[in-house]
Parts: structure tokens; C-alpha cells; sequence
């Protein structure tokens, strides 16, 4: 299994240094998460380093990369196919690092959309890429604040705010983003609902 020294040199070679210091504020915030959390540090500094580490490669390698692992992408990664760089970064961190622990892969690979039912190290590896301390958006603050205090509203904040933001965009929404804010908000507001 590659050390964090291994993994942050690949990491320079593929990335741009903006994106490297993005990756290195995933993993600070990750780490501090983990700690308030009482979560393991390391595999939350694990997954917070590899989340991206497929970040640079272009559509038709994603593509192909998941499908030579047994994966078929959908209809919507297939027309959105950066969807796919969180669950080919868990394959690389698997194939080329020795990384096999499934906790931190799946944290890796669910990064980017969200999943019902997330287990705390994928909350804080989601939240930790959305709140890291490059993230300048309306409304970070107050989600950096309620990451710190609790984990399923900040989810169900986050979703939301990334759900609006697509649809502003006029982009795709995958099903695992929409089922993922349905689930927190089900557990957040103790199962009320408007319909």
C-alpha cells in the first residue's frame, strides 16, 4: 500500500497545482472532521487524498476505465462522464496503490454525487471537497460552521446547494444525488413531508 508521500508525488505529476491544493485542503478538513467526529483520521486523510487523483483524466478514459472494472456507467454519466472520476479514482487508489479498504474506496468513488445511507467517513470526504478552505461560494460559511456541529444537516444543506447550482446550470442531475438529499432530509426532519 502506497504511503501518503507516494500518493501526494503521483498527485503532483497528474494534477494542476490548483487542483493539488484543493486536494490538500480535502485532506486538512477531512482530518479535523474525522477528529470532531471521532472517526479514523487516517483513512479519512486516505480517502481526502485520493478523492481526485482521477481528476485529470479526459471522458473516454473515465469511461473506459470503469468499464474495464466491471462498472457500466449510466445514461447519465455516459452523457456527464466527470460523474466518473470519484468511482475511477477508487480504482486507481485500488489497481495502483494498494489501496483495498473498501470504507475509504467507497468514499472516494460517492464523493461526487452523494449515495442514500452514506457512512460517516463518505459524509466527511463529501463534505470536506465542499467546504475545504479554497471553496468560495454564497452560503460556504455557514456550511463549513454546520459540518462542525452536525453531519446530516450539513449533507442535506450541501445537496441541496449542489442540486440548485445544477439546475441553474441547466445540467444533469444524477439519481444518486437526488435520492441522497431525499434520505437526509427524511432523517433530518424526522420523516415529514410537503407532498
Amino acid at each position: 500500500m502506497w504511503k501518503e508521500s507516494e500518493i501526494l508525488n503521483y498527485l503532483q505529476d497528474k494534477l494542476s497545482v490548483k487542483r493539488y491544493k484543493h486536494v490538500l485542503g480535502v485532506r486538512d478538513t477531512a482530518v479535523k472532521l474525522a477528529r470532531t467526529y471521532g472517526e479514523d483520521e487516517e483513512k479519512a486523510l486516505l480517502a481526502a487524498i485520493l478523492h481526485d487523483c482521477a481528476k485529470n483524466m479526459g471522458d473516454l478514459e473515465l469511461i473506459k476505465l470503469v468499464k474495464d472494472h466491471g462498472y457500466i456507467p449510466d445514461k447519465i454519466e455516459l452523457k456527464a462522464p466527470q460523474l466518473l472520476h470519484g468511482r475511477a479514482a477508487a480504482i486507481v487508489a485500488k489497481n495502483e496503490m494498494g489501496i483495498v479498504d473498501s470504507s475509504i474506496c467507497d468514499a472516494v468513488t460517492y464523493h461526487t454525487t452523494g449515495r442514500e445511507a452514506m457512512s460517516s467517513l463518505e459524509k466527511i470526504i463529501y463534505l470536506a471537497d465542499y467546504i475545504e478552505p479554497c471553496r468560495d461560494f454564497p452560503g460556504v460559511e455557514a456550511l463549513r460552521r454546520e459540518s462542525f456541529i452536525n453531519l446530516d444537516s450539513a449533507m442535506l444543506m450541501s445537496l441541496e446547494n449542489t442540486i440548485r447550482y445544477i439546475l441553474d446550470k441547466g445540467q444533469l442531475l444524477h439519481t444518486n444525488t437526488i435520492e441522497a438529499r431525499n434520505y437526509f432530509l427524511l432523517k433530518t426532519s424526522g420523516g415529514s413531508s410537503s407532498e
